[in-house]
């Protein structure tokens, strides 16, 4: 049975090209890039062109490119560092519907005596930015909000939020990890001062990240030790998984018109036939500005770990949020922040896509899940009812 990987918002295929660079690094070139002798030396010079490759994804100098071992590191240093710097304010802005790096780490401050502003979104997922600027005060130490999101693909005005804390003197971050490579970033032109990515959403390997830090941005490192990374961060270098990043991110720059196109293509695809084919069926955010590649659909009255286990059956792969937040019995914590009933925020299913989807793969899905939810509904009581008071086909959203 074939694989229909439609999940690549949890983790992506490593690109072929990035394991065959990273292949050398683990048996063949295996020294230290710190050490004095040429053996390990020349592995410095391979580091310093995946650098000057990630900045130039994110339209930064390569100076400005701090390697880190994830997404979630990235974003703990970047809160933790402004936090230390300017220890006479303890205040922290965020959204309420952040990844659990963020979220979670928050909230863990907060029960540590910083207070949490979490700035709400309407019901297509929007961030309230006349909130947000209200809540910018002289006692914030960082604003910290996500440019697109994991669960929804609901891109946020970051460069505006960045504008209004500049002027404020206020530090602001950006968890961009589902962004790269998904939209054009220019960061010097913004005035975002810090911004984490994480490799294996991009088609990178595990245990590599990126956190961008603006020049002349104080930083303070999360891990203390050697003088790596210019001194910001401690520790021995991921050497494989550093140079793979390196040349994912040139894969990311060259396949950006095809994320663009034809992925999105193949999502708004997926999303005519399920809105057309399957009664009480909704997409979350589907009116506001997205990822190209994410799509958040609920269908009402039905569990999402029913419609995921009886999709596995078909071999198809989707997840019904984030993958940090797996196993939870709870509904989203972003669907509920913008108001999805509880019966439908229940039923949702998320997918992303990516470049090595095909059209055949989205036919297939599409003729697939109408009959998984009709059956799962034929299971469910509260379908049932529904269907007794004004018929199953008749019933609008």
């Amino acid at each position: 049975m074939k694989t229909i990987y439609l999940d690549n918002n949890a983790t992506t295929q490593v690109a072929p090209e990035v394991l065959e660079v990273m292949a050398p690094y683990f048996h063949e070139l295996y020294g230290n890039p710190s050490s004095a002798h040429t053996f390990g030396g020349q592995i410095a010079k391979e580091i310093r062109e995946a650098r000057e490759s990630a900045a130039l994804l994110l339209g930064v100098d390569p100076e400005e490119i701090l390697f880190t071992s994830c997404g979630s590191e990235s974003d703990n240093a970047a809160i933790r560092s402004a936090l230390e710097l300017n220890p006479e304010k303890r205040h922290i802005v965020t959204s309420r519907v952040e990844h659990p790096a963020i979220k979670s780490y928050c909230e863990h401050l907060a029960n540590n005596g910083c207070r949490v502003t979490e700035i709400p979104v309407d019901n297509e997922g929007n961030l309230d930015m006349a909130a947000y600027e209200e809540s910018l005060t002289p006692d914030t130490a960082i604003a910290t909000i996500m440019w697109g999101n994991n669960e929804t693909g609901v891109i946020f005005p970051v460069e505006e939020a960045a504008a209004l804390a500049g002027e404020r003197g206020i530090l602001f971050h950006s968890d961009g990890v589902q962004v790269a490579g998904k939209i054009p970033i220019k960061l010097k032109d913004s005035n975002i001062d810090m911004l984490s990515l994480s490799g294996h959403k991009l088609h990178a390997p595990k245990g590599v990240g990126i956190l961008y830090i603006k020049k002349g941005v104080r930083f303070s490192p999360f891990i203390v030790g050697g003088h790596q990374e210019m001194g910001r961060r401690g520790g021995t270098e991921n050497t494989a998984g550093v140079i793979g990043l390196g040349k994912a991110c040139q894969l990311a720059l060259a396949n950006m018109e095809d994320e663009n196109t034809r992925v999105k293509g193949l999502r708004d695809k997926l999303e005519r036939e399920m809105l057309s084919k399957v009664p009480r069926t909704r997409v979350n955010g589907g009116q506001a500005e997205r990822l190209p590649n994410t799509s958040n659909i609920s269908f009402e009255f039905i569990e999402g770990e029913a419609i995921l286990l009886q999709m596995d059956g078909y071999g198809i792969c989707a997840s019904s949020g984030s993958a940090c937040t797996s196993g939870s019995l709870q509904p989203s914590h972003v669907l509920r922040a913008m108001g999805v009933p509880f019966t439908m925020a229940h039923g949702s299913i998320r997918f992303s896509l990516s470049i090595y989807n095909t059209a055949e793969e989205i036919d297939f899905v599409v003729d697939t899940m109408p009959p998984i939810i009709e059956k799962l509904r034929n299971m469910s009581p509260f379908w049932e009812e529904k269907a007794k008071s004004c018929g199953a086909d008749k019933m609008p959203f």
